[in-house]
């Protein structure tokens, strides 16, 4: 008689859970955190990937490179302060700077669904142009595919970039040390509460448009001037509340911000209030935390503060000692845990 062999089947992704993909595994939250965590991540490991940072670096002989690729869904195509042309060039410029490099070469792929109007793609085309001039970049290399009517959605444009590093720091999450300085760029909340607004056809006292920038000039001026950089995360899908999650499970250290001292403008603040959401979660398109020493922290704000796309920087935080976590010292004085948010506040925001 033969024996029994035990069978016990393991899945490292909880399929039983989500057997489907949700629109919240793209969200930049819980969801696609733990998506690229037990999917991705053990597919593709490397030393690389396993930076966990906005792009890879690497070394080219003598040279330091970094390498990202991003792609852009984002719905309504054209929104105010941007549109999905300016947003696929901005995006990738900015995770090439939040690696500490300064910016080259872009490549852009087009999924152009049938029908779509040709002036449409004309004018993110356009956009496209001026983006990468601003942003002193050059797209070099592309592709373009049309899918069947009804399967496209308008289009989705993909893009990847290289940029090269100048200095010698090694910048990532890895390099957080207790006692950092954490420095916000600037209010946050634009570019979803706009998003959300041409969307749904709302109307606010004032108009609130995206804050899609390119920050690469912003970041070189930094590394100029001799400022310490640590890390450095551009606040997209998942807000300010995911990318500070992100840093401190990657760097292990403990991370406290200031409620107070995260400016959030009245009528983004007003919005937020009327339709439920939290600005800390909401993305931006031209925003970025900086960890620097304590003793840096004035110096590097006084250089963005004079910037264009630096001028509401402030000092929200500082990391401590400890585990890993994120506390938020409300307004009251009251603290609390941050997490990644674990549905979504607000689909095809990028």
């Amino acid at each position: 008689m033969k024996a029994q062999m035990e069978f016990s089947p393991v899945c490292p992704l909880p399929i039983s859970e989500y057997p489907q993909i949700l629109l919240a595994h793209g969200g930049g939250g819980k969801l696609m955190h733990d998506l690229i965590e037990t999917m991705f991540v053990p597919a593709f490991s490397n030393s690389l990937l396993g930076e966990r940072h906005d792009g890879a670096v690497f070394d080219v002989g003598p040279a330091r490179m970094a390498f990202t690729t991003d792609s852009y869904v984002v719905n309504p195509l054209f929104f105010p302060g941007g549109d999905i042309g300016s947003l696929a060039v901005n995006g990738t410029v900015n995770d090439l700077a939040m690696c500490g490099a300064r910016p080259l070469y872009l490549s852009a792929g087009f999924i152009i669904e049938e029908g779509f109007e040709t002036e449409k793609l004309w004018e993110i085309v356009q956009s496209m142009k001026r983006a990468a001039e601003s942003a002193g970049v050059y797209l070099v290399t592309g592709d373009t595919k049309v899918v069947d009517r009804g399967k496209g959605d308008g289009i989705f444009i993909n893009t990847a970039g290289v940029g090269v590093i100048d200095h010698e720091m090694l910048i990532g999450p890895s390099q957080v040390r207790t006692g950092d300085a954490i420095i916000l760029s600037g209010d946050i909340g634009r570019h979803g509460i706009a998003i959300m607004a041409a969307r749904e056809g709302l109307e606010f006292e004032s108009a609130i448009e995206s804050d899609c920038a390119p920050l690469a000039e912003l970041v070189t001026e930094l590394i100029n001037d001799g400022i310490e950089i640590h890390c450095m995360r551009d606040l997209t899908r998942g807000g300010l509340a995911s990318a500070l999650v992100e840093i401190t499970e990657a760097s292990g250290h403990p991370i406290g911000i200031n409620e107070v001292a995260i400016p959030v403008r009245e009528d983004v603040r007003g919005a937020c209030e009327i339709l439920g959401f939290d600005p800390l979660y909401l993305a931006n398109e031209g925003r970025f935390v900086l960890f620097v020493p304590e003793t840096h922290a004035e110096h590097a704000l006084g250089i963005m503060t004079s910037h264009p796309y630096g001028k509401g920087a402030t000092v929200i935080g500082k990391v401590g000692e400890g585990h890993a976590g994120v506390t938020l010292k409300s307004r009251i004085g009251a603290s609390r845990i941050v997490d990644m948010f674990t549905g979504e506040q607000l689909p095809r925001i990028c």
